[in-house]
C-alpha cells in the first residue's frame, strides 16, 4: 500500500513539475515592450512578423519587420517558410491576435516563439520606434470636421471601428439598421481607427 501510494504522489509530482515547468517556458516568451525591443537587439538575424492586415501593416510597423496576417488562408503557408529550430518574433496591434499566432507556430513545432504583450499600442505608449512601408497619404477626417458632424440637433451616435475588428463587423448590421429606422433622429458617425489615429 506504501509502495502504491509513493508510486502515485511521484507520479503527481512529475505532472505538477511538468505544468509548472511549461507555464514559465511560456511566460518568458511573452515580452513587454522594451524587452521585446531588447530581444530584437540581441537577435538581429531573428524574423519579425506582423500578424495584423496588409493595410495595418503599411500605416506603421516594427524596422525589418515582415507581414503574415494570422486572419488569412494563406497564414499557415507563409509562416512554414520559416526555420521551426530558431527564434521567431511576433505581433499585432494590442496582443490577442499575437498570441494566437503564436500558439499556432508552437504548435506546429517552434521552439521559440517571441510575443509582444499588449502589441503595438504598448510598444506606441512606451515612444518606441516604428516604420512605414510607404508615404500613405492621410485618410483621416481634422477635429474641424468631425466637430462640424456633431453639429446637429440629432442624437449622435459616434461608432469607433477598425477592419480587422471581429466585434465591429458584427455590430456593423445593427448600426446600418439604426441609420435607417432612426434616419429622422439619429446620426451614425463611423471613425476608422486605424485611419484617424490623431483623431482617436
Amino acid at each position: 500500500m506504501k509502495k502504491r501510494l509513493f508510486v502515485i504522489l511521484f507520479l503527481f509530482n512529475i505532472v505538477i513539475y511538468s505544468c509548472t515547468n511549461g507555464q514559465a517556458v511560456s511566460q518568458k516568451q511573452v515580452l513587454n515592450s522594451v524587452e521585446f525591443q531588447k530581444k530584437m537587439q540581441d537577435m538581429p538575424n531573428a524574423p519579425i512578423v506582423d500578424v495584423r492586415t496588409p493595410d495595418e501593416f503599411n500605416r506603421g510597423h516594427l524596422q525589418n519587420a515582415t507581414n503574415a496576417d494570422i486572419n488569412d488562408e494563406n497564414f499557415g503557408n507563409q509562416i512554414s517558410k520559416l526555420d521551426k529550430a530558431k527564434p521567431v518574433l511576433v505581433y499585432c496591434l494590442s496582443g490577442s491576435r499575437s498570441a494566437y499566432a503564436a500558439k499556432i507556430m508552437r504548435a506546429n513545432g517552434f521552439k521559440e516563439v517571441y510575443d509582444l504583450s499588449g502589441g503595438l499600442m504598448k510598444w506606441r505608449a512606451a515612444g518606441l520606434p516604428e516604420t512605414t512601408s510607404k508615404n500613405i497619404a492621410s485618410a483621416g477626417i481634422t477635429s474641424a470636421q468631425f466637430k462640424e458632424l456633431l453639429n446637429t440637433d440629432k442624437l449622435v451616435l459616434i461608432d469607433v471601428y477598425a477592419d480587422w475588428c471581429a466585434p465591429c463587423k458584427k455590430m456593423a448590421p445593427y448600426l446600418d439598421d439604426i441609420q435607417k429606422e432612426k434616419v429622422n433622429t439619429v446620426r451614425i458617425v463611423r471613425i476608422n481607427a486605424d485611419q484617424n489615429r490623431s483623431l482617436v
